[in-house]
């Protein structure tokens, strides 16, 4: 049995809040601002949560599944479970408003599994949508609405209050969204790398060779690998191996799995055969990153 060994533990810092700042329905919900994640580690890391952090006032920089990403205020970050995390850097005079919601929670507000993977898709390719004063003001007044259910004395009520305004919440988040990707406008060759990049995604476990996203997206892998190059960077095998590690250095760092284990989790035919790749890509083999 995996067991996931979470390195950056929110209710232990939250220990170091004013009390008056947070906010919280047991370990489901939590209400905090002008929190500074200083102790959150530079290697790459999953979170069981998810997490919702509304920027007023300066910027930070980091990854979420290996894209770049820098948030600068006023802007909304949706941060989904399961995503692999680097943070990067945070400005001095960075200031937020974070939602913090278990899986539980979040399973239990989204009974339609629809609306969860809109909300999911939505904010899939970057975490960070740009608000505008009207917008900001608007996200503004739904976390404090969500902050003032605290003063309601009935738990059950409060429950309920938080939940459908939360729902509300984050619909309005899919929906702005929405709207500024469609005044994004995509090449056909920029639409393809996104699927591919999806693809990778789902498959990365399975599949490490170009031919079988080639296949999958009815091209030559040699067409393939020259649009990912000429409109990401880097050659489509790169993609593949840097997603591959990623998920390995962070299940190596934040899971109490052995590496025989990791390699059999990455389908690698056998631990030899893992621990040269990881070398190869890392300069060191997965015992001495794990150190």
């Amino acid at each position: 049995m995996k067991e996931i060994i979470m390195p950056f533990n929110w209710k232990a810092e939250l220990d170091n809040v004013a009390v008056n700042k947070v906010y919280s329905i047991g370990n489901d919900f939590i209400l905090f601002d002008s929190f500074a994640l200083d102790s959150a580690p530079e290697y790459p890391y999953k979170i069981n949560i998810s997490v919702v952090i509304l920027c007023r006032r300066g910027y930070m920089k980091g990854s979420v599944n290996l894209e770049k990403f820098v948030v600068q205020a006023p802007c909304i970050v949706v941060l989904n479970r399961g995503q692999i995390l680097q943070h990067e850097y945070m400005s001095e005079d960075f200031s937020g408003m974070f939602i913090v919601m278990s899986e539980q929670f979040i399973n239990h507000l989204m009974e339609n599994m629809r609306k969860r993977a809109s909300l999911q898709l939505a904010f899939a390719g970057n975490p960070c949508l740009p608000l505008d004063e009207s917008d900001l003001e608007s996200v503004t007044d739904y976390y404090n609405l969500l902050e003032k259910t605290k003063n309601i004395d009935d738990l059950s009520i409060r429950k309920e209050m938080v939940k459908h305004l939360t729902l509300a919440f984050l619909s309005l988040l899919t929906y702005r969204s929405n709207v500024f990707a469609g005044y994004m406008r995509q090449s056909k060759q920029s639409i393809l790398v996104g699927k591919f990049l999806n693809l990778v995604q789902e498959n990365f476990r399975e599949q490490r060779k170009v031919c079988f996203y080639a296949d999958r997206l009815c091209l030559t892998p040699k067409y393939l690998s020259k649009v990912i190059k000429d409109n990401s960077g880097y050659f489509a095998s790169e993609w593949i191996d840097n997603r591959v590690i990623l998920e390995a250095k962070a299940l190596i760092k934040s899971t109490n799995m052995t590496i025989r284990q990791i390699s059999d989790e990455l389908n690698f035919p056998s631990q030899s055969f893992f621990g040269k790749y990881f070398k190869r890509h890392m300069g060191v083999s997965p015992s001495e990153y794990r150190k």
